[in-house]
């Protein structure tokens, strides 16, 4: 049987961690530790660009529309506010829900800036690789996209870029026109996927007397999909309260039909009847926004019916990220 070499100690070199260079992942770890990259700080770097960040947009105003904008609304534009202005030849920037060619962002000719929120990110924090990315759009030259990547672990978040008093106020639209404001110029390639974009797109209008409900059509029925920025337990035991109670539809017709989980917060969806348009459900989504208030400070126990209830609404629960 071969001998066990004796472990030594080698003395490393004064560096700090944000001066080591990320190398192959079997070389030796700049660090002079004598391990492989891949087994000293590579995996620190591996886990904290994988490390999933379970509510990404926390922090930001507008959590709740951000995550709408993220997973529910085909076309939707909101006008950023950078913490320390906008850099000088940028007249704007804007989140979109989606770019043409499915780019992750757009520097247009004149100088804006255009950045995609529905795109794959390269790593578990979905803010990280935004900030990523529009810090590049700001620096790329007028009339070229942007490509994704994985954003350095170190990088800096929208949290970071993004002034936390500014408005977010999303505006949605009927279909994806806000890409090209000279159509009759636009390339090939860009008139193609605007098509295919509006053909595909779900009528979607967002409320006006609550905060993030969002009404869609599809052929069968309408919904209203509602992103809330309560606590989980708390928000579902509160709804188990008012479906026990027959007090968790919309009116006549319609129904509380389960939810979505979505980086960190849920999604009641109700199903509504197709002739009732966003502007019939205005009034009584603001009343049911009156009775969920009440039920969520309730502290005592749930009852029997109140505990089954709650059990069919997670039970048709569906986690989209």
């Amino acid at each position: 049987m071969a001998k066990k070499r004796p472990q030594t100690k080698a003395k490393r070199p004064q560096i700090t961690d944000g001066e080591i260079p990320v190398v192959g992942a079997r070389e030796p770890c700049p660090c002079g530790s004598g391990r492989r990259y891949k087994a000293c700080h590579g995996r620190e770097a591996s886990h904290a660009a994988t490390e999933l960040v379970q509510r990404p947009f926390e922090g930001l105003a507008g959590e709740d529309d951000w995550v709408a904008l993220r997973e529910l609304v085909p076309a939707a534009t909101v006008e950023l506010t950078l913490k320390d202005g906008l850099p000088e030849g940028v007249p704007s920037v804007t989140l979109a829900t989606v770019l043409p060619m499915a780019w992750p962002a757009l520097r247009r000719d004149d100088g804006s800036v255009l950045l995609g929120l529905q795109n794959d990110t390269a790593s578990g924090d979905i803010s990280r690789d935004l900030a990523d990315t529009l810090q590049r759009a700001l620096q790329a030259q007028p009339g070229t996209p942007v490509q994704g990547r994985r954003a350095p672990a170190e990088a800096p978040r929208l949290q970071d870029l993004l002034d936390p008093e500014g408005a977010f106020e999303p505006v949605v639209h009927s279909g994806f026109e806000f890409w090209v404001p000279d159509a009759e110029n636009a390339t090939p390639e860009v008139t193609a996927s605007l098509e295919r974009a509006n053909a595909a797109a779900i009528p979607t209008v967002k409320l006006s007397g609550v905060d993030a409900a969002y009404w869609c059509a599809t052929p069968e029925k309408n919904h209203l999909r509602w992103v809330m920025p309560y606590p989980e337990e708390q928000l579902l035991d509160a709804l188990a309260r008012l479906h026990a109670a027959g007090r968790s539809s919309l009116g006549e017709g319609t129904r509380l039909v389960g939810s979505f989980r979505a980086h960190g917060l849920i999604v009641p969806v109700w199903d509504l009847p197709s002739g009732v348009s966003a502007e019939d459900v205005e009034k009584p989504a603001a009343e049911f926004a009156e009775r969920l208030t009440a039920a969520l400070a309730a502290t005592e126990p749930l009852t029997a019916d109140e505990r089954r209830a709650r059990g069919g609404l997670t039970n048709r629960q569906v986690t989209l990220s």
